[in-house]
């Protein structure tokens, strides 16, 4: 019995590690009509409302503007004082998409949506920094107009033991059909390999 006890970890941690070598095809495991399913919540009005509100607000920045905002919420990540994080995670979009990740029974570990400047706008969680601007989630949705889609490459949680996936596509005002933001939907590939029934 000893010796079974040692053995099934050691199956386990290698059973781990083949998995983190292994990296799972993430644009086809997100599917069309998993990208359609996505598009459909973020369809919802409380999207494009909430996008078109802070671009009103905001409008086009400096980038000295931006990177003084991104520098405020790192700050903020480590302060007792959170205006910033306190203001955009009580956000009725903020709530919205956390909602939408409950739902999602571990499928979405994390959403969030950007405005024009590629500043979040709402999120299920903390991110590390709120300029999204410099990064490909970002630069290869918005830009690209409407109905692009951009799905990135399957990075390993370590810590999680999962393998994770953005699913990044442009957000367009549903009346003047024009781009206004974009919005990043990060996957738990692992859980979708297990409800697709082609995980191990």
């Amino acid at each position: 019995m000893r010796q079974l006890c040692v053995f099934l970890p050691a199956i386990m941690l290698a059973t781990a590690a083949q998995a983190a070598e292994t990296p799972p095809d993430a644009k086809a495991l997100i599917q069309p009509e998993i990208v359609e399913a996505v598009a459909e919540w973020l369809s919802n009005p409380i999207v494009a409302l909430s996008i078109n509100a802070q671009n009103n607000l905001r409008g086009s920045l400096s980038q000295a503007d931006i990177d003084a905002l991104d520098a405020q919420w790192r700050q903020e990540r480590e302060a007792a004082d959170k205006p910033l994080i306190s203001a955009t995670l009580s956000a009725p979009l903020s709530i919205y998409l956390l909602r939408v990740q409950a739902g999602s029974l571990g499928l979405y570990p994390e959403i969030f949506v950007m405005d024009a400047n590629g500043l979040n706008v709402g999120q299920s969680a903390i991110t590390s920094d709120y300029w999204q601007g410099d990064e490909a989630k970002f630069q290869k949705t918005f830009p690209n107009g409407p109905e692009t889609v951009f799905i990135d490459e399957p990075e390993w949680d370590d810590g999680s033991k999962i393998w994770r996936a953005q699913l990044n596509m442009t957000i367009t005002d549903p009346e003047t059909k024009k781009a206004i933001g974009a919005a990043t939907v990060e996957f738990n590939l692992t859980e979708l390999m297990r409800r697709q029934g082609t995980g191990s």
